[in-house]
């Protein structure tokens, strides 16, 4: 296979290349690939470029199948903004229904299309947030606990206060005064690499505005800084809640490339992201050249 075809797409500018193995099946072959693939592929000058590969795969249960590969070549678990990505191509070019349920390798993902005036959005169903340390996971035995909610660790290189959780992947968030204080390019890396956290993690750093709104940046696992995260805007809103806004259920998330609205329905224990996606361009690249 010498061509491959590819929508790039993106949400809040977290950009993904989009790779179509409903229509095209024989492009599953290259899944054993994207370890070396998506690096080449993602890579901003001499390839697509983007955050990472996404393919879009048949599914016999559901409408279809996701995967997602960072730009480092390692494969997530789940991916928010990539989700309302695949889900707008699904919706366009595949079948156009109210409620689109796309398998992750965190469980099934329900999203709702909301078609009006204003455009397209999506409302995804997030699933419930994950504490214990043997599903995040972390090392309980680094901190003596089994759940890390608002505790302060000592991460050599910083003492702070931190809340593990996973919405499909795992996240550590950590809240401060002021963002632009922040070298997430040093910190970043560290805490994502650290031995606390067996399969890496990503990193959100969050400041609270009000009662109503919160601010982030994110260092992601396996693509580092990125415009935007929604597992990590989703993870960010419920450890806001659960510590610092104990009342509140729905929180507007600002990040570098837009906002989005998570609510989080504790009688259900069920998190909700509702945010847009855009398709921007449809292309090939010959797979001989990278």
């Amino acid at each position: 296979m010498a061509k491959l075809n590819f929508t790039k797409a993106e949400a809040l500018g977290n950009d993904y290349i989009l790779i179509d193995a409903i229509s095209n099946k024989e492009y599953t072959s290259l899944l054993n690939l994207m370890k070396d693939l998506s690096p080449k592929l993602s890579d901003r000058h001499f390839g697509i470029g983007g955050d990472g590969v996404i393919f879009i795969l048949p599914s016999e249960e559901y409408d279809c199948e996701m995967r997602i590969f960072n730009a480092d070549g390692s494969e997530a678990e789940m991916c928010g903004n990539g989700i309302r990505q695949v889900a707008r191509y699904y919706w366009e070019n595949v079948q156009k229904k109210e409620t689109i349920r796309v398998l992750t390798k965190a469980g099934l993902r329900e999203i709702k299309v909301i078609n009006n005036d204003s455009g397209i959005k999506f409302i995804v169903n997030m699933g419930s947030p994950i504490f214990n340390s043997n599903e995040v996971p972390f090392d309980s035995s680094i901190v003596n606990d089994t759940k890390i909610v608002d505790k302060e660790v000592d991460f050599n290189f910083l003492k702070t206060k931190i809340t593990a959780v996973s919405m499909g992947n795992p996240h550590c968030v950590i809240f401060v005064e002021n963002l632009s204080d922040i070298d997430i390019s040093d910190i970043g890396p560290k805490i994502e690499n650290h031995p606390l956290f067996p399969n890496r993690v990503n990193v959100e750093f969050v400041r609270v505005i009000n009662s109503n709104e919160i601010a982030m940046r994110v260092w992601e696992r396996g693509s580092g800084e990125t415009m935007a995260c929604g597992t990590g805007a989703c993870a960010s809103a419920v450890s806001t809640m659960l510590t610092k806004l104990q009342n509140t259920n729905k929180l507007t998330v600002h990040l570098l490339g837009g906002d989005l609205q998570v609510e989080w329905n504790k009688d259900k224990n069920e998190v909700y992201m509702i945010g847009g996606a855009n398709l921007v361009f449809h292309g090939f690249i010959n797979l001989n050249f990278v």
